[in-house]
Order: C-alpha cells, then structure tokens, then sequence
C-alpha cells in the first residue's frame, strides 16, 4: 500500500494518480463498521476494473476546531497499519488543519475527489465533509456534478442493535469493558508501549512486572486489573495487568496511572523493548490492600483468573 500525505492546498507533484474507488472517513479504531466500507470500496473498484483508495485525516478534527487534545483507539501509525491488512492500493492522510476545514463542499469535492481521479466515492451514511460539515452523503451527487457515483453504507450494528462507532468504543473502554470492544473491533484492543523501570516492588514479592509506557496517545482502559496478552520479540505471553495508582503503596494520586503487566512463566528481561498488549477481559476494579499479604493473596486469585479467561479464549 502507498501512503500519501497530503497537505492544504494539494502539491500536484506528490501524486502518482490513478483511477480509484475510495472510501472516506475519518477511521478511529477501522472497527467493523469501518471494515464495512472499505470492504464495499474494494468490491467495487474490482468490479470496475480501478485501484482501491483510503481518505483519511489527522489529527483529529476536535484538536484543529476545538484546540482538545484526544486519544485514540488507533493512533496514525496503528490506523495505518490495520488500513493495509485489508488490501488497499493507496491511504491518503490528509492533514487537517483550519484551512482545510473551511473548504466548501463543492471546494472538497472538486480537489480532493475529482482532483485525485476518484471514480466512485464510499462512506458510511453519517459522514460529512466541507465547512460545517455541511456536505453529506446526500449532497455528494450533486457536488460530484455527474463526475463521479457514491455509494452510501448503511449503519453498522452490533448485537444490541445499537451503532458500532468509535464513540462507543471510547465508552466501553472508558468503563473497562475491553471484552465488547473486541466484538466491534473485530479483535483485541490493543496498546503499544516501551518497558521502562518501575518502583520494581513486585519482584521483592514474587510477581516481577513489566511497566510499560505508551508510545503513541491511546485510549488508557478505565483503571483496574485486566487479563491481557504481551507480544515481544514477535512471541505472546499470557499474563495479568494492573492499570492504576497502586494505592496500597500511594497515599497521593498520579495524575497518569501506571500499566503494569505480569507475564506468566516469564523471566527474561525486557527494559527498554517495545512490546504489545492485547487487551482480553476485565477481572476487577483496582483497590487498597491493608498489607502486602492481602495483596498477595489477591494477585494469586488474579492470575488465577486470567489464566482461565485466556485459555478460554483461541488465538490464532
């Protein structure tokens, strides 16, 4: 897959164009909705004969519009990445800014679909474009002026009938329930960090833990004890990973809680190697321990639990 970035207004000379069916959106998490899109871009484009295009933007249009910093289900590099797995020709990252955002949906349009040869333009029903977002999939065939056809995808459902959607997402993984977010994402949530030193306590009672520091702005799952798988070395471990404050130990709140993993039948050292969590099932909310013996105790019931939530669970 080709990516190109494109910045406001488009330099001719990056572009290597060709005929293309694209699918548009914005793609926080490429969750099954999402996949549901790009997979129609794809079945058109073969049935046309063309390539296959991705638009999407970053940052976030909240961080240009409303000066908010954001995590994020997939940051770019993540988004990029599951975006090639599923066979595109070519990802556009169109670089958001406050003069893009004031392009009219004719201006959008006639530079960033007919400009870059599309010949037929995917989304799903709620996406928009232009200032304001004033242009929708509606208005789409009328701006296109007969240049190029659109298709619209329906919303997505999940099992509760309600839309699968990053918002969603964000709020499952806000409330810790990482196991439904594997369902709209279609598999684990997943984080990738670096291993860095900790307060290295658990190792003086008999669960060494690896404390992992993101590498990109992610979506932290609420605080809390998670069974969870790490790849490092391109090999996964099973274990057990505590998200919080550790208040047995701290009277005093950090204002980012620390992720801590406990690899199973582990013991090699790994500081400073990039690694990846998968996110599997929440066990329970993290909570103060009158002594290191409670939490002992309370770790072992954790491992316990994870290893019977992973086991159940195939991997491929």
């Amino acid at each position: 897959m080709e990516t190109i970035y494109l910045n406001h207004p488009i330099d001719e000379q990056t572009l290597h164009q060709k005929k293309s069916v694209m699918a548009l959106g914005y793609f926080d998490g490429v969750h099954i909705g999402h996949q549901a899109v790009i997979k129609q871009a794809i079945k058109i484009a073969k049935d046309l004969g063309v390539s296959t295009s991705v638009m999407t933007f970053h940052p976030h249009p909240k961080e240009v519009l409303r000066k908010t910093e954001m995590n994020y289900i997939t940051p770019l590099p993540d988004k990029i990445k599951k975006i090639e797995k599923l066979g595109i020709d070519t990802l556009y990252v169109v670089n958001f800014t406050t003069s893009f955002a004031s392009l009219t949906p004719q201006q959008f349009v006639d530079h960033y679909l007919i400009g870059l040869q599309v010949v037929h333009a995917v989304a799903g029903f709620d996406f928009t474009y232009g200032a304001l977002g004033k242009g929708t999939m509606e208005t789409l065939p009328f701006h296109a002026r007969n240049r190029l056809d659109s298709t619209v995808v329906r919303k997505h459902v999940a099992g509760d009938d309600e839309k699968v959607s990053s918002t969603k997402i964000r709020q499952l993984l806000d409330n810790g329930d990482v196991a439904s977010v594997t369902e709209l994402l279609g598999e684990e949530y997943k984080i990738r960090g670096t291993v860095v030193n900790g307060e290295k306590r658990g190792r003086t009672i008999g669960f060494p833990t690896a404390n992992v520091e993101p590498i990109e702005r992610y979506i932290i799952p609420r605080t809390g004890v998670y069974a969870v798988r790490l790849t490092v070395d391109k090999e996964q471990y099973n274990g057990v990973c505590n998200i919080g404050f550790k208040p047995t130990f701290h009277n005093e709140q950090e204002s980012t809680p620390t992720i801590e993993v406990h690899l199973f039948s582990f013991d090699k050292d790994i500081y400073g190697l990039d690694v990846e969590i998968q996110w599997h099932s929440r066990i329970r909310s993290e909570k103060k321990f009158a002594g290191f013996e409670q939490l002992v105790e309370q770790i072992k019931r954790d491992k316990e639990a994870a290893e019977s939530l992973l086991n159940s669970k195939v991997y491929e």
